[in-house]
């Protein structure tokens, strides 16, 4: 039987998404496994040596130079891609990867208060957006390809690869899922946690120890309530991130601002005279869910986060914002009786839902994290901080959605 014009067109469509899609996926999850061990290198070394933080304005100066040099329209980080997925100009350049990497990597090591989800992203974004290269994308083809990005990156630093699928799609439209590419972004964000695990990579994980209570209305009442405050933690972390960064605009020599900051960075953490609120923060996390934090170490990491991130530091805002969730969660536990590693949980995904708008994105890394026994209560808290958390987020190239359309109803 003759292969006719039709078919061959077909056969060329799958072969060029599959390659993409499997190409993306190990690369990418490579990648992420080698920043993952680097990452977990640097915090141990900064841990052994915590005189070496005294050097952390050096550092951003280094991090400003490079891309001041070779990378000035990757400085927009997370919002270059969402620009480029909404109104397509350029392609996202490759420098992007290596900057932010060791931009973060530099970060962690001198002890800035940051995260690892948008270095993962970023690079995600940069790496896939190199296949418009090699393959004939089209404009909606070419915001798959972005997507599939962005879904491999999370996945694989996190080993989430369903939320890191919806993730992909949710964040860079606010409401407005590209369902058809769910399939590319499901098969690469699998492909790329496989790619990370083969690595030998390990994940933190958060085991939730208390028994779930019984679903009750009192007990839905005091979700609502901490989701509340879960969504106001959230915009009070967009809030800070506004207000540190026109501060710093202030500062009309853009090599000057990490120094600034370094330095105002270790006058704060040297007065701390402790460590549990820079880097990841993880042990500080996983604390959270066996014993009640103290009421403050939420707003701590989030003013040292913002700031930091401000100041032009590299890393990710995921990390932190689990932080200040689990933390505010467990400490919540003093008020709303809930078991501290339940609403460590919900925080933990509820202030993240809130600052990124991506609420199903959440829900679904609830699941993947916790199980499916606490669901209904990470649902309800994932939700309602979305809702509470104000009109804008993080990430200020999103545009329109529900949330958009709730707040003009409501003149806000």
């Amino acid at each position: 039987m003759a292969i006719t014009h039709s078919n061959q067109s077909n056969l060329h469509f799958f072969l060029k998404w599959l390659i993409s899609c499997s190409a993306i996926g190990f690369i990418v999850g490579s990648i992420c496994a080698f920043f993952l061990f680097s990452l977990n290198w640097v915090t141990q070394y900064r841990e052994a040596h915590p005189w070496i933080i005294y050097g952390l304005p050096l550092a951003g100066f280094a991090i400003a130079l490079s891309y001041k040099y070779w990378g000035n329209p990757s400085s927009k980080g997370n919002n270059l891609l969402i620009e480029e997925y909404l109104h397509p100009q350029r392609r996202i350049p490759l420098i992007m990867a290596p900057l932010v990497l060791f931009g973060t990597l530099l970060t962690h090591l001198f002890g800035g208060s940051a995260g690892r989800e948008g270095t993962a992203v970023q690079i995600g974004g940069a790496v896939s957006d190199q296949f418009n290269r090699w393959f004939d994308f089209d404009k909606t083809e070419r915001r798959i390809l972005i997507s599939i990005g962005i879904t491999a990156g999370f996945a694989a630093v996190f080993s989430t690869p369903l939320a890191g699928t919806i993730f992909g799609l949710e964040v860079l439209l606010i409401g407005k899922k590209r369902y058809f590419g769910i399939l590319p972004c499901l098969f690469t964000a699998y492909f790329a946690n496989f790619s990370c695990q083969l690595w030998n990579i390990p994940h933190t994980h958060y085991p939730i120890h208390d028994v779930i209570p019984m679903l009750s209305l009192t007990n839905i009442g005091f979700s609502l309530a901490a989701g509340i405050l879960f969504g106001i933690t959230a915009w009070l972390f967009t809030f800070a991130s506004d207000f540190f960064s026109l501060q710093f605009k202030r500062i009309k020599y853009p090599l000057l601002r990490p120094v600034i900051g370094g330095i105002i960075l270790v006058l704060i953490i040297t007065l701390f005279h402790s460590s549990n609120y820079i880097g990841l923060g993880i042990p500080m996390i996983q604390n959270a869910f066996v014993d009640q934090s103290n009421y403050y170490d939420f707003i701590i990491k989030l003013l040292l986060t913002t700031f930091t991130l401000s100041a032009g530091f590299k890393g990710g805002e995921v990390t932190p914002l689990f932080f200040i969730g689990a933390t505010l969660g467990s400490a919540l536990s003093t008020v709303i009786p809930l078991p501290i590693s339940l609403l460590a949980a919900m925080g933990f995904v509820a202030v993240f839902s809130g600052a990124t708008n991506t609420p199903l994105a959440c829900i679904v890394m609830g699941y993947e994290l916790f199980g499916i026994q606490p669901i209904i209560f990470i649902t309800i808290a994932c939700i309602v901080a979305f809702l509470f958390s104000g009109k804008k987020g993080i990430y200020i190239a999103q545009k329109g959605g529900l949330k958009d359309k709730l707040y003009r109803r409501l003149n806000l």
